[in-house]
This record gives structure tokens, sequence and C-alpha cells, in this order.
């Protein structure tokens, strides 16, 4: 796994965790919703720290919170 799969696969896990909606998340983080789509769909190469901010907002936490998964450990290396 990519860090963009597992960055797209985190924020299903916490939508679950948290019982919100994509619409609901999108939402809360003032993002839009392109933005959210093409990190969800993988089409954005580097999400970027700032949008991961607004996403970790959206779910009420922290950056370190959101990063906070075994998902993140032993990353594929990406080009």
């Amino acid at each position: 796994m990519n860090v963009r799969e597992a960055t797209g696969r985190r924020i299903q896990e916490l939508c679950r965790n948290k019982q919100m909606t994509e619409y609901m998340l999108i939402y809360q983080s003032g993002m839009p919703p392109s933005t959210f789509k093409s990190i969800m769909n993988g089409k954005s190469r580097n999400p970027g720290i700032v949008n991961i901010k607004k996403i970790a907002d959206g779910f009420g936490m922290s950056i370190r919170e959101f990063y906070d998964s075994d998902m993140f450990d032993n990353l594929d290396q990406e080009d």
C-alpha cells in the first residue's frame, strides 16, 4: 500500500468510526468537494499537509491523531 491508498483508507475508517458520511466530512472540513474526491480516488498525487489538516479538523482531531494508525507503517515507496 502507498501513502495515497493509506490516506483514503484512513479517511474511510474514520468516517465509519465516527459515523460520518463523506458529505458531512466535506462540510465539516470546509474543503471543496472536488479536492476531497481527488484525494479519495487517488487522483491527487500528493494531498498536501494543508488538506490533511482540514480533514483532521473535520474529524475534530489533530494531524498526529489522523496518522496514528498501523496503516501508515511499512508503506511502499512512491515514484
